[in-house]
C-alpha cells in the first residue's frame, strides 16, 4: 500500500477540553481547522512526521477512541486488493459528503483504519498560509 499521509484521529469526551490541551498545554501546532459557521468542530495538528486529529462527538460512543486516518492513492485498487486477500471491510468505498472518498476496515485487535482518498482539487491539497 502507498501511503500518501496519515494523521490518529481522537473522538474526546470533550473537545473543548481536549483542543485546550493539545494546543495549550503541549503547544502542538494547529494544520488546519474545521466546523460550521463560526463553531470549530474538528482540528488538525502537526505532529512531527503525521497529524492529530481531534473531532467532536460526531461518531455514536462505540465509535469513539483511535481511528487510524490512512491517505492512499486509490481506495478502490485498495477495496479490490484487501477483500482479494480475504480482509474484512467494515465499510465499502463511499464518496462522502465533504468530498473525499472512504472506506473503514479493522486490524486484527479492532482498531478502526479509514483509508482516504483525496481527489485533485480538494481542500485539503491546497498548501495553507
Amino acid at each position: 500500500m502507498e501511503v500518501l499521509s496519515s494523521r490518529v484521529l481522537l473522538y474526546p469526551s470533550e473537545f473543548d477540553t481536549s483542543v485546550r490541551f493539545y494546543t495549550e498545554t503541549l503547544g502542538l501546532q494547529i494544520y488546519r481547522e474545521y466546523g460550521t459557521g463560526d463553531r470549530v468542530t474538528g482540528m488538525v495538528l502537526f505532529l512531527g512526521g503525521g497529524f492529530l486529529e481531534l473531532a467532536s462527538g460526531r461518531r455514536p460512543p462505540e465509535q469513539r477512541g483511535i481511528l487510524l486516518w490512512i491517505q492512499v492513492p486509490d481506495v478502490d485498487a485498495e477495496h479490490a486488493r484487501l477483500a482479494d486477500a480475504g480482509v474484512a471491510i467494515a465499510e465499502a468505498p463511499a464518496d462522502m459528503p465533504w468530498g473525499l472518498r472512504e472506506m473503514e476496515l479493522h486490524d486484527p485487535d479492532g482498531t478502526r483504519l479509514r483509508l482516504v482518498e483525496v481527489p485533485f482539487g480538494h481542500p485539503i491539497r491546497t498548501r495553507l498560509s
